[in-house]
């Protein structure tokens, strides 16, 4: 029985890292005890759980349905040994999804006391502002910024993110600044994944809306490249304020037509349908909520 569980949890740690070596070697075991751990678990079990190839090892749809109901039992243990510590001190690994811009300018900096007060706990940042898939990369939980594509996850809303218009006054001053929405039309904008929209925005003032079509005439994969971008004057973007604040409290960018608001964005953490949240999943989400709730009203 002891092994069958050392084998589930080697195997949600493959699951985890997508590496066989990597995960042997948080476990203590060579790579190819570990495959071969893992080898027998399938063959009790009766059925594939990853496909392996020279490059990757990715869990099949059924080691995807496997370490959901894994994960419960491994957490519902966590859950136990945690309660009986009952010293707060949190163990294991923790998976995060998060994008660029708000990793490198709002988590990372305040996650310090978090880190330090749980040193037994690994914490890994997948960042990236593309979307990872909870399951099948075994996401404890992650950061989203707008609306919930999977309805079967659980979802904590952390804050509501001001989004707005801003340029460069290199920009502006070769450009000239837009002083209503239809004038947007004829600038270059910069599309990001905060700012894509299609190719419309949508502004509300009093009770009034309009919206207007825009032209890209540059796009960029992260929030943080379309920043770099508008700084330097190539054209204007929309994004939220986390992601420019401090090319704003600098001058490097100003926010155009205050007046005109944008829709906010939620920023919810989010956690896998079906799987319990563990201990460190809801404490970590407690922290940041505590840091985003001092920091609003710091503002």
């Amino acid at each position: 029985m002891t092994d069958r569980f050392y084998a589930l949890k080697l195997f949600a740690r493959v699951a985890r890292t997508g590496n066989f070596s990597r995960a042997a070697k948080e476990v203590g075991l060579s790579q190819p005890s570990a495959s071969r751990l893992v080898r027998q678990l399938e063959g009790q079990i009766g059925g594939a759980l990853f496909t392996r190839s020279t490059r990757a090892v990715v869990l099949t749809a059924a080691g995807a349905d496997f370490l959901v109901k894994v994960e419960a039992i491994l957490s519902a243990l966590e859950e136990a040994e945690y309660a009986v510590r009952g010293t707060g001190e949190l163990r294991g690994n923790l998976r995060v999804s998060v994008g660029g811009a708000f990793a490198t300018r709002e988590l990372i900096p305040n996650i310090s006391d978090f880190i330090r007060r749980h040193p037994a706990l690994h914490v890994e940042l997948l960042i990236d502002d593309a979307r990872h898939d909870l399951v099948t990369e075994a996401v404890d939980v992650a950061l989203r910024f707008g609306m919930l594509g999977d309805t079967s996850a659980v979802a904590r809303r952390l804050a509501e993110v001001p989004t707005m218009v801003v340029a460069s006054p290199v920009y502006l001053r070769r450009a000239g600044t837009p002083k209503k929405p239809s004038e947007l039309a004829d600038h270059g904008i910069i599309k990001s994944p905060s700012g894509s929209r299609q190719n419309g925005w949508t502004f509300k003032k009093g009770g009034q809306t309009t919206s207007v079509r825009v032209r890209f005439c540059m796009t960029v994969s992260t929030n943080e490249a379309a920043v770099a971008a508008s700084a330097t004057g190539l054209g204007i973007i929309s994004t939220g304020l986390w992601a420019c604040r401090a090319e704003l409290d600098s001058g490097r960018l100003v926010q155009l037509m205050p007046d005109w608001k944008l829709d906010s964005v939620q920023l919810n953490a989010v956690f896998a349908g079906g799987r319990t949240a563990s201990a460190a999943s809801r404490a970590f989400v407690d922290h940041l909520a505590g840091v985003l709730n001092q920091a609003k009203k710091a503002r």
